[in-house]
């Protein structure tokens, strides 16, 4: 090589920036997987498919694989709030989600972090409370105590709040299981005081399409999508949510976000794959870029 083309190639480097500009932040504050399918795991790979900055505040560490959860062990709630203060004063939250939140001081010390920092209502970053309530089989993961934080507490606080089935009954009471009963869902849970509300209707396994409703207060929005036939869907919701929640930290509007994650989620479906011996994932690896949803 001549030394005239060295010369040329060490100013061409030269002339390139030393860095990309940052992209937008996202905070997952959720529990861990260590079967790596759900949790702050599925956050983590939502947000970096969809273009933002993962952070997290990991709020408990579950032993979990494919076939259920064995044990939950929560942080300390000032553990929590400490490291949502940390990146959200270093690095700075563009939106936020929730996962499972354990206990009622978890949600009071996460609502009163997020207030302190400008997220959710009144501030200037969006709020999404995805209220991980029950497990995938039906069963309860918070106490009544926390199921009451989630109402009273952290639901006034969201732009968005995304509970499925098994959690709109933990919360209402209503048993869902027709397109009506959805929309009887919705209200219930917007009238605990959130901005949004979308309720998905995954586990709706009788509806030949996946249904999910979005609710302003006002009007009702339908999200139709395909129904796959696969028992692999580990980490759907919390796909949907966070996908959502990384929209929202890009600036769309909430029904773009909800769009978005929807048809995000509705791919991580269909190309969903087999895992251990019990429930796999859903997939992200289908997503190649931001501006391919």
């Amino acid at each position: 090589m001549s030394p005239m083309h060295d010369e040329q190639e060490r100013h061409s480097h030269e002339a390139r920036p030393a860095n990309d500009p940052a992209p937008p932040t996202a905070l997952t504050i959720a529990g861990s997987d260590s079967g790596g399918s759900a949790g702050m795991h599925a956050d983590l790979r939502a947000f970096f498919a969809c273009g933002v900055h993962g952070m997290t505040a990991v709020t408990a560490v579950t032993v979990q694989n494919t076939v259920g959860v064995d044990d939950v062990v929560e942080i300390p709630s000032e553990t929590v709030a400490a490291q949502i203060d940390s990146v959200a004063a270093d690095i700075g939250v563009n939106a936020a989600k929730t996962g499972v939140l354990a206990s009622a001081a978890t949600i009071d010390a996460v609502v009163s972090a997020c207030d302190a920092h400008g997220i959710g209502r009144g501030g200037h970053a969006p709020f999404v409370v995805d209220p991980v309530a029950a497990s995938r089989g039906g069963d309860p993961l918070l106490r009544t105590d926390a199921l009451d934080a989630l109402r009273y507490r952290a639901f006034p606080r969201a732009t968005l709040v995304t509970p499925n089935l098994d959690e709109v009954r933990l919360l209402t009471g209503i048993d869902a299981r027709t397109r009506s009963e959805l929309w009887d869902a919705a209200k219930a849970i917007y009238d605990f005081g959130p901005e949004w509300v979308l309720i998905k209707s995954g586990h709706l396994r009788d509806d030949p399409e996946c249904v999910d409703l979005l609710f302003d207060g006002h009007e009702v929005t339908p999200l139709t999508g395909p129904r796959y036939s696969t028992v692999h869907t580990h980490g759907a919701g919390d796909a949907f949510a966070s996908a959502t929640t990384a929209a929202l930290a890009r600036g769309a509007t909430v029904p773009e976000a909800v769009r978005q994650g929807k048809r995000f989620v509705t791919r991580s479906v269909e190309h969903a794959y087999p895992l251990g011996s019990g429930v796999g994932p859903v997939s992200m690896f289908w997503r190649n870029s931001p501006r391919s949803i």
